[in-house]
This record gives C-alpha cells, structure tokens and sequence, in this order.
C-alpha cells in the first residue's frame, strides 16, 4: 500500500498566500496554476489520487510536484534550470559562420586596375551558397551542417546569396533598367483576343 503523501503545512502566511494567489489565477503561465492547486488541494487534505483526478493529471506527477514542494518550498513549483538541448556550436562559431557569410567568397572576381577580373582563389567558390559555407566553416574546425548554417543565417537575417557577378556590365552605354517615369502612367494591358 503507498504511502499517504501530502504537502507540508506552509512556513508562513506568506507562503501560504503565495500558493493560494496562482492556484485561483485565470492569468498565470498554466503550469504554475497546476502545481500550486496540487499543493493547496494537498492542503485541504485531499489525497493525490483525488487531486490527480481533478486536474486531469497522472497521480505521479502529483506525488513528485509535492515531493519537491515538501523538499524545495516555492522553488519546487518551477522548473529546474538547464531543461532543454545545450547549443552545440559558440558564440564565437556562430558569429564566424555569420561573419564568413557576409564576407567576399575567395574565387569572387573582381576588376583589378587594369579592367581585368581577377580572383584571390580560383579555385574557391565564387558566390556563397550554404555548402561551399558549410566547407569553409568546416575547414576551420566547426562541426557543422548545412541545414545549421541555413537557421542561423536566417536567424539573424544575413543574405549569403550576393548580386551575381556577371549581371554587371563594364560598357559604358549600358544602362540599367530602372523604375516607372511616373506613377501616374498608366500601364498597358495586353490586348483582347
């Protein structure tokens, strides 16, 4: 036969105050209004099978929650610190990744003083994509994937997909094409067939 488990009376009416305050809330993170009604139905003596059956909630986890009321006071209502996967990468990985991304990639060409194209590695890529990025995260130690590369970039909302190299032109009577002449011309729609 279990034993009776039941909360401990409170230290003071502080405590108590503090219990009862979220196990009557409407506005509270759920899960402290849970674990402070099972301690103040505890206290009314209702037994954990009673007080499992009123919160829809398993009789174990009652028991732990006032186990660890009876053990930690109020800090046994939340959560331990340290829930949750550790981040693999650094800080310090993390802002290089971001920083190579907004870097020039090595086999960029670019116009040197005498008009001509030239690259500081040939042999490297010439615009980032997220596997020559992954490549060279990974060449200088990170343990990396791909689809990580991609989250981070897209977390802090940094471009690795720079304007092509070859939609510049070097004529002179090149023009770009540019916006409207004006926003009251009207646009053409294409004839009735």
């Amino acid at each position: 036969m279990p034993k009776l488990l039941y909360a401990r009376p409170p230290a003071d009416a502080d405590e108590e105050r503090q219990i009862r305050k979220p196990a009557g809330a409407r506005h509270a993170p759920a899960d402290w209004i849970t674990r402070a009604q099972m301690i103040a139905f505890s206290w009314q003596g209702l037994r954990t099978s009673a007080i499992a059956a009123r919160l829809g909630c398993h009789m174990q986890t009652v028991r732990e929650r006032i186990e660890r009321f009876n053990a930690e006071g109020l800090a046994g209502l939340g959560d331990r610190p340290g829930a949750g996967r550790k981040p693999r990468l650094t800080e310090v990985e993390r802002g290089y990744v971001i920083a190579l991304a907004r870097s020039a990639p090595p086999g960029r060409p670019v116009r040197d003083g005498a008009g001509d194209l030239v690259a500081d590695d040939e042999s490297g890529p010439a615009q980032w994509t997220l596997d020559s990025l992954t490549a060279a995260a990974r060449a200088q130690g990170i343990v990396i994937a791909r689809s990580q590369v991609r989250r981070i970039l897209l977390k802090e909302k940094v471009r690795w997909r720079h304007t092509r190299s070859w939609s510049e032109s070097t004529d002179p009577q090149f023009t770009p094409k540019g916006p409207k002449s004006s926003a009251s011309t009207p646009t053409r729609r294409p004839a009735p067939r």
